[in-house]
């Protein structure tokens, strides 16, 4: 099973969830955790009889909230070998929970962010927070790629236990996406057919990098069938 950390204090359901779209569109069998101290996926994720910590099914995505570690999800389902997944996406918030699901050993881990205030510190306190030597991606949610933005960041970050992968993936902040990801939490549906270009690239990027692929045609195809609804 791969395992893939998506750590810092911005929202990261609704990128997390098409990504997992993606991933099961392909035949992949997928986890997504949410374990953030807001959980927002109790609230768009529908859920019959919700409890403190469960797992749900939407759109052929196991989606786990409430959970504080792997071993918090195998006594759940009530299992000891490891967990009948293909991939595990895990949304993380606090340095606690980076350390319980073990991210520095994670196959890939991303730090997300905008470049609001609370976004930037809360993240950066979080990674400040976090004892083991961790490798990281940067994805950026921003309405202009700005080197000068990415320098502040690095500056906050200098310090902590994060080794930067050069290469960074850029998220459009677009107030049309905003909109389609509303409507989509309203319908309770996950649809790609009215997000932007440069939103679904990089949604396209981000799932290549975590199935290896050399190239981006099978994830294409699968979002293409996402699109028309097959």
């Amino acid at each position: 099973m791969k395992k893939i950390g998506f750590i810092g204090a911005y929202d990261k359901t609704d990128m997390l969830l098409y990504i997992a779209k993606i991933l099961t569109t392909m035949k992949n069998k997928v986890l997504l955790v949410d374990s953030t101290i807001n959980q927002k996926a109790r609230y768009v994720v529908p859920a019959i009889n919700p409890t403190m910590s469960y797992i749900t099914s939407f759109e052929d995505i196991d989606v786990a909230v409430g959970f504080n570690s792997v071993d918090d999800i195998k006594n759940y389902i009530g299992i000891t070998e490891e967990l009948p997944y293909d991939i595990m996406l895990m949304d993380i918030d606090t340095p606690e929970r980076v350390n319980n699901f073990h991210l520095d050993m994670a196959d890939k881990s991303y730090f997300v962010t905008s470049f609001d205030i609370f976004s930037l510190r809360r993240g950066v306190e979080i990674l400040r927070a976090v004892q083991v030597p961790i490798n990281l991606k940067k994805i950026l949610f921003a309405k202009e790629i700005l080197k000068e933005e990415d320098d502040y960041l690095n500056l906050l970050a200098l310090g902590c236990k994060v080794m930067w992968e050069e290469e960074r993936i850029y998220f459009p902040f677009e107030n049309g996406d905003l909109s389609v990801i509303a409507e989509n939490q309203r319908v309770q549906k996950i649809k790609f057919k009215k997000l932007s270009v440069q939103y679904k690239d990089s949604l396209s990027f981000i799932t290549q990098e975590i199935l290896d692929h050399d190239n981006d045609s099978s994830v294409r195809k699968a979002m293409k069938i996402i699109e028309r609804g097959v």
